[in-house]
């Protein structure tokens, strides 16, 4: 197999033969000890399947965030954290940097970026939009193109039946014609893999064909109605089948990102369903909500609904939101750190806290941040004891009436904006 000099295919391959690179000190490892697990440390990435290769972590690759290639360090990097959450990947990036102080940063990429290239690097797909084609993938692509391997539509040779007789070509010019790129017609350039299916326009143009083939009914007064227009039909009874009422939308609650939060996706939901705050890192936390980006709570609001609990959506980035979505967020819980709104459709905080309430959490005991009071009343502070291993979970009878005010103020919030039980602002 011919060495390649692309370290993203490189990895690509590595990964699927089941023996992934390492990181090493060294510009040509001899042995296993030059290897090391601290990309702080490491200069470059040995490859011993399916080639024996090296390349330096700082070489920029094909893959292309913000219009600009992103080096090896940060691929590799995202590849080794594939499997832990937003918020601790961001950590651990953050915390590399530091480390890195003096050499290139490890470059943050965001969800969907990460997304397609784990996905890519795994073979998952063939293809990336955030991947540039390599010069070696498109001279493939045309060799084959050119020789009819791939692409175009087969031509009739000059020595095929139905050519002229006798006749004979230089064999320069048949040099040329074999070089040139085959033709093709709009079957073989027009590729496709999903057909588009209008079948559900027809179904609802059905309904405006009934009405308008219904005949006018008799504005005579006592004239009897027709036969036509009395006996049901398929298509009036469509059209006369009652709306299925819409659903109502779930209110969203964004969390801070930042690792020094007290409060994040794994812990946030006993939290505000049962009132007992547990650390974050702790085991008494669980392991399924370290890896979760979306998490979903219900809560009786009685002042919006009497009979149905309303239910919450949490979420710790906005990466995927839709523009309707932000009508729908009614609290926002922060740190007092102002670059978690950098993503925000409110990126200035007084903004962001009139359209949605505010809520900072800390220690009983500590000082509120100044820039959350400098926020002024869209911000509503609260605290909690500090947590004590020895005691657990049987000391936090006083986080009820914590989280208890914290719904207070999220209800009087959401009533003052126009909540109601159809819905969000308006009754939309």
């Amino acid at each position: 197999m011919a060495l390649t000099a692309d370290p993203l295919t490189s990895l690509r391959r590595s990964i699927a033969s089941n023996k992934p690179p390492f990181a090493t000190t060294s510009s040509s490892p001899t042995e296993a000890a030059d290897g090391t697990d601290n990309l702080a440390i490491a200069t470059h990435l040995h490859f011993s399947e399916p080639d024996a290769q090296i390349f330096s972590l700082d070489i920029p690759t094909r893959f292309i965030s913000s219009d600009n290639p992103v080096d090896l360090r940060s691929i590799y990097f995202a590849w080794q954290k594939k499997d832990v959450a937003i918020p601790d990947y961001i950590a651990a990036a953050q915390q590399l940097n530091e480390e890195l102080a003096g050499k290139s940063k490890v470059q943050n990429l965001v969800f969907v970026e990460r997304l397609d290239l784990i996905t890519w690097l795994e073979g998952a797909s063939e293809e990336s939009e955030y991947i540039k084609v390599s010069d070696a993938d498109s001279a493939a692509r045309s060799a084959q193109v050119a020789s009819g391997a791939a692409g175009g539509v087969s031509t009739i040779p000059s020595s095929a039946a139905g050519a002229r007789a006798g006749k004979t070509i230089d064999p320069r010019l048949q040099e040329i014609y074999n070089g040139e790129r085959r033709m093709g017609d709009r079957n073989s350039i027009l590729r496709g893999i999903k057909p588009t299916d209008f079948s559900h326009i027809r179904k609802s143009a059905e309904i405006f064909l009934a009405r308008s083939r219904a005949p006018p009914t008799s504005s005579r007064p006592g004239a009897a109605p027709s036969a036509t227009s009395t006996a049901p039909s398929s298509h009036s009874s469509m059209v006369s089948l009652p709306k299925k009422p819409s659903r109502r939308p779930d209110p969203i609650i964004l969390l801070s990102p930042s690792a020094s939060s007290l409060l994040r996706m794994s812990n946030i939901k006993s939290f505000l369903e049962t009132g007992t705050y547990i650390p974050p890192d702790s085991a008494l936390a669980g392991s399924s909500g370290t890896t979760a980006n979306i998490l979903h709570i219900s809560r009786p609001i009685l002042s919006i609904d009497p009979h149905r609990a309303l239910r919450f959506i949490l979420v710790d980035t906005p990466e995927q939101f839709k523009p309707d979505y932000w009508e729908r967020v009614v609290a926002v819980f922060t740190t007092g750190q102002t670059w978690q709104f950098k993503s925000y459709k409110w990126q200035n905080a007084p903004d962001l806290f009139k359209h949605a309430l505010g809520i900072y959490v800390g220690w009983r005991g500590e000082d509120v941040p100044a820039t959350v009071k400098g926020w002024g009343r869209g911000v509503v502070s609260a605290q909690v004891e500090k947590w004590n291993p020895a005691l657990g979970t049987q000391a936090r009878w006083r986080d009820k009436e914590v989280v208890e005010g914290i719904w207070s103020r999220v209800e009087d919030s959401m009533r003052s904006k126009g909540w109601g039980k159809e819905g969000g602002p308006g009754g939309r």
